[in-house]
């Protein structure tokens, strides 16, 4: 019998491993730019631990492994930014992306406050897109990342979907 992933708030004892794993899950978006210094690749760990810290950041668990984390914290226009999803490869397809999502909006909403979540993603990442148009997601704008990668820029309302995750 296999075992179960669950989602849990990550703590300062995974840093590095949501470090790395990031590291992982964002090949294959740098592959799609052409830009392997894209943000999610040069971050360094103190700037994980920092938002492990002072944000909302939860994990992915099998057994001990951290095999997913998302990160958000709410903006100066009360809008929650949630950033970073990422799903170990092989277990992307399973769910566990939106079982993230779904995590990390109840609590930027009960915990923080937030009455809409804002997230971006690269223009060609069409899988993510569709995950975030499937859990409710609307795209209101575009933007260029710090990286130059052009964005997709996506809003959604707390509403019954993130207070009753």
């Amino acid at each position: 019998m296999g075992m179960s992933v669950t989602i849990s708030e990550a703590t300062d004892q995974d840093v590095e491993q949501i470090l790395k794993l990031q590291y992982l899950c964002f090949q294959s978006e740098a592959a799609l730019y052409g830009n392997y210094r894209i943000d999610p690749l040069v971050q360094p760990l103190d700037s994980v631990r920092r938002e492990v810290a002072e944000d909302c950041v939860f994990v992915a668990r099998l057994g001990d492994e951290v095999v997913g984390s998302v990160r958000g914290a709410v903006t100066e226009d009360g809008a929650a930014s949630i950033s970073r999803l990422c799903v170990h490869p092989r277990l992307q397809g399973h769910g566990i992306g939106a079982r993230l999502l779904r995590a990390a909006e109840l609590a930027l909403a009960q915990q923080r406050g937030a009455k809409k979540f804002r997230l971006h993603t690269g223009h060609r990442s069409e899988g993510n897109l569709r995950l975030y148009r499937k859990v409710g997601y609307e795209t209101v704008g575009t933007s260029e990342g710090t990286d130059g990668v052009p964005m997709v820029v996506l809003e959604k309302q707390a509403g019954p979907y993130a207070t009753t995750a």
